[in-house]
């Protein structure tokens, strides 16, 4: 997973919405630019966004296009979040420790 690439494309309404969507079942473009009332090429590229960011994948299913999430890569951001997360608690515990320390010198 592209850290970078998967926040970015979580960075924008729109796309937190489809992902919204995605998470329910798989849907096409047209599907998906329904509700938005947004043009099938705006949709489309919002998609290659998600999809640059490994958070959608496409099938193929006759003529159509069908998308969905890769749980994984939510997964993996999880995964992610929870390290970043230690790592700052364990900042906060230090620097509580180190200003006990200087209250305990007054």
């Amino acid at each position: 997973m592209d850290v970078d690439k998967t926040l970015i494309a979580l960075a924008d309404p729109t796309r937190r919405a489809i992902v919204e969507h995605l998470a329910r079942h798989e849907l096409s473009v047209n599907e998906l630019a329904a509700p938005f009332g947004l043009s099938q090429p705006t949709i489309s590229h919002h998609l290659k966004v998600l999809s640059d960011g490994g958070i959608v994948v496409k099938r193929s299913e006759g003529t159509r296009r069908l998308y969905r999430l890769d749980v994984s890569v939510i997964d993996d951001l999880e995964i992610w979040l929870s390290q970043l997360r230690k790592s700052i608690e364990h900042n906060y515990q230090r620097l509580d420790a180190l200003l006990l320390t200087m209250k305990g010198e007054k």
